[in-house]
C-alpha cells in the first residue's frame, strides 16, 4: 500500500497538479485539492522514512508543498477578485438576488474595514467559502491592501493545516488510505466547524 500511496503523488509533476487544482477550486469549489494535498504529503511522510515498510525516493518535500499550495491558494483568490471587481452591473445583480452573498458582501466589507479579516481566514475552510468571499471582496471594491493579506493568511494557513494532516497522519496511522481517509475527515470537520463559526458571526457584538 505504501509503494501505491507513493507512486501516486510521487514526482515533481505533483507540485503543479496541486497548484492548478488549488487555483481553480476558487472557481470550481468542488475541486478536489484538499485531497491532493494531503495525500502528496502522505506520501513526503513516507519518503522521511516516518512510515514503516518501503520507502520511495521520489517524494514531495513539505515545506515546498506548503508554498506552492498557499501561492496558488492566494493567486486563485486574487484572479478571481479582480474578475468580480471587474464584473460590473451585472455581478452586482447576480449578487443582489441571493441573500447569502448579498449577508455575505456586508460581513466582509465591516470585517475588513475593522481590521478583522478572520472571516477570510475562516472562509478558506468552509466548502465554497473562498469563493463567496473572493468574489465579494472584488465586487464591493474593498482594497486589496485590506483583503490581499488576509488571503495570503488563509492560503498559508490552509496549506499547513492539510500538509500537516497528512504528514501526521501517515507517521500514527502508516502511508496507507486509511490514514489518507483519516485526514480528510479531519479536513472536512475543520470546514464544518468553519461553517459554523462563519454562521454566527452575524449574532456575536
Amino acid at each position: 500500500m505504501l509503494e501505491s500511496v507513493g507512486a501516486l503523488a510521487g514526482g515533481p509533476w505533483v507540485y503543479a497538479v496541486v497548484a492548478v487544482s488549488v487555483l481553480l477550486d476558487v472557481f470550481v469549489p468542488v475541486l478536489p485539492s484538499g485531497v491532493l494535498v494531503i495525500t502528496a504529503a502522505t506520501a513526503a511522510a513516507a519518503g522521511t522514512g516516518a512510515a514503516a515498510g518501503a520507502v520511495p525516493h521520489d517524494v514531495p518535500d513539505t515545506v515546498v508543498l506548503i508554498i506552492c499550495a498557499a501561492v496558488a491558494s492566494v493567486v486563485g483568490d486574487l484572479v478571481a477578485y479582480r474578475l468580480a471587481w471587474r464584473g460590473g452591473a451585472r455581478l452586482d445583480r447576480a449578487i443582489a438576488r441571493s441573500r447569502r452573498l448579498t449577508s455575505a458582501q456586508e460581513r466582509l466589507g465591516e470585517a475588513l474595514a475593522r481590521g478583522g479579516g478572520a472571516l477570510v481566514v475562516l472562509a478558506r475552510f468552509a466548502p465554497a467559502g473562498r469563493s463567496v468571499v473572493s468574489f465579494c471582496a472584488g465586487a464591493a471594491h474593498r482594497r486589496a491592501r485590506d483583503f490581499l493579506p488576509w488571503s495570503a493568511l488563509a492560503g498559508l494557513s490552509w496549506a499547513a493545516y492539510s500538509v500537516a494532516l497528512g504528514y501526521y497522519g501517515a507517521r500514527w496511522l502508516g502511508a496507507t488510505w486509511l490514514a489518507t481517509g483519516v485526514s480528510v475527515a479531519a479536513l472536512c470537520a475543520a470546514g464544518s466547524g468553519a461553517a459554523y463559526l462563519m454562521r454566527r458571526r452575524p449574532t456575536e457584538g
